[in-house]
């Protein structure tokens, strides 16, 4: 029986075009199973389990440096000059910009610049860890303060510390009105927590009582990106499509970001919003069900985003011409009384495609402001093991993949090492080989491309 299992009306009948080329990860699997496991064979036995493990191992680390890279994203570079690096991104093979002929224009990274994160600092310039120092009223018998101004940036669930507030002392709700923001304070399980003259249980007041707010790890507090305070918002406890939801009018919640935290104190800590919008654009999905047992109305919510506020670096790499566009393009003698200055010129700032750098940290690429608006793509190696579909082997490199799975298994195994020095020649001699068959050179390419190194160049 052949290896085709379909007819030829099939096959041009679906999208899978080219597939005989691959063997699926499975079949390799099986396949070394029965000619590699079993008595009088290397292996006198292993779980399947173990086969895969080390399959999948093989399968990763040929498609690194082995296998061809197809894995590429496409998108028009936004005015924020970044791109979010794909979900099963591993490493990057090019980067370029397209242009209208449909021409890639290489990019070239640059090392000489970065995205550093921003603690606030002091005048000082010693690192705060809190987040915010602000000024309130303590009411003797109350567990709300009113502060001096606006703070979008306290959180619920911050550490409270100041004069007369008793250690362990949360912020439980934060609220806004005619500029002044508002703090409820509990114990962090929901008890009320009163301002108390040390030491005794008796209520006190303090007009222009200075206050201290603290991330509960007692981690930096960086600079987020934004924060918004929004009034009128509605939601409560009904039937399931409600329970994550809040309602409120559209043009308010134009500036409310996906991954934006939710600070309220109905919304548990950590609450994340999830979409915004729908059919009528005017509601907001979050991540947790409020614990509130009856409806709100009229009420408002603190939106924080996540995002650190751009770095100083970042922000003036951005918004500057790239040096390699200052380059001359010699078509005339402009340049040629500029003192020698061309003379010494660094060959990786000769051009002037653009230049980028990956921040690892936020997962994403930074450009330089020449590619505003241009169409890029981003060539990029994955390990092959995202969806099952991905999971398969060019079978140029089958024989690679069943020599190093064998030598794994052996080389961790208590059992045929012996065999290891030699499954050790025969892994990097099947690597070899598949590399060469991959690498794809043609006789007839290669010639046209040397015919024009003997073309004479005249002066």
């Amino acid at each position: 029986m052949g290896l085709l299992d379909r007819t030829q009306q099939s096959y041009y009948n679906n999208n899978d075009y080219g597939n005989y080329q691959f063997t699926s990860l499975n079949d390799v699997i099986n396949q070394f199973i029965i000619a590699y496991v079993g008595e009088n064979k290397i292996i006198p036995k292993i779980k399947r389990t173990d086969v895969a493990f080390h399959a999948q191992r093989a399968l990763q680390e040929l498609s690194f440096d082995t296998f061809k890279s197809t894995k590429s994203q496409e998108i028009t570079l936004p005015t924020s000059l970044q791109m979010i690096l794909p979900q099963d991104y591993v490493n990057y093979t090019k980067v370029s910009w397209v242009d209208s002929a449909g021409i890639k224009h290489l990019l070239y990274p640059t090392s000489k610049t970065s995205n550093p994160t921003n603690p606030i600092q002091d005048a000082a310039g010693d690192f705060i860890l809190q987040s915010i120092t602000a000024v309130g009223t303590l009411v003797s018998g109350a567990n709300t303060v009113a502060l001096d101004a606006e703070y979008k940036n306290i959180e619920v669930g911050m550490i409270v510390t100041g004069p007369y507030i008793p250690s362990g002392t949360f912020v439980e709700a934060t609220s806004n009105l005619s500029g002044i923001t508002t703090i409820t304070l509990d114990d962090g399980s929901g008890t009320d927590v009163l301002p108390v003259i040390p030491g005794t249980t008796t209520n006190i007041g303090l007009v222009g009582a200075t206050l201290t707010f603290t991330s509960p790890d007692n981690s930096l507090i960086y600079r987020e990106n934004s924060a918004h305070i929004v009034d009128n918002l509605s939601w409560g406890i009904g039937d399931i499509t409600f329970n994550y939801k809040i309602t409120g009018t559209a043009s308010e919640l134009t500036n409310i970001k996906i991954g934006m935290l939710v600070s309220h104190d109905n919304f548990p800590a950590g609450t994340t919003v999830t979409n915004v919008g729908g059919s009528t654009g005017e509601k907001i999905i979050v991540s947790n069900i409020p614990d509130n047992t009856a409806a709100v109305t009229g009420a408002e919510i603190t939106f924080i985003s996540t995002d650190l506020q751009d770095s100083t670096t970042w922000s003036n790499y951005k918004s500057n011409t790239p040096s390699e566009n200052n380059n001359d393009d010699y078509e005339d003698d402009t340049y040629w009384p500029a003192n020698g200055e061309r003379y010494g010129l660094d060959p990786q700032h000769a051009q002037a495609n653009g230049s980028f750098y990956i921040d690892n940290i936020s997962g994403k690429i930074h450009f330089s402001s020449n590619i505003s608006g241009k169409t890029v793509i981003l060539d990029y190696i994955s390990d092959s093991l995202g969806t099952d579909d991905e999971m398969q082997v060019h079978k140029f490199a089958e024989e690679a993949m069943y020599k190093c799975i064998a030598h794994a298994i052996l080389s961790t195994s208590s059992y045929g090492q012996q065999l290891v020095p030699r499954l050790i020649k025969e892994k990097f001699a099947a690597v070899r080989k598949a590399k060469l068959r991959l690498s794809n050179v043609k006789l007839e390419e290669l010639t046209q491309i040397l015919r024009g190194k003997s073309k004479q160049i005249k002066h």
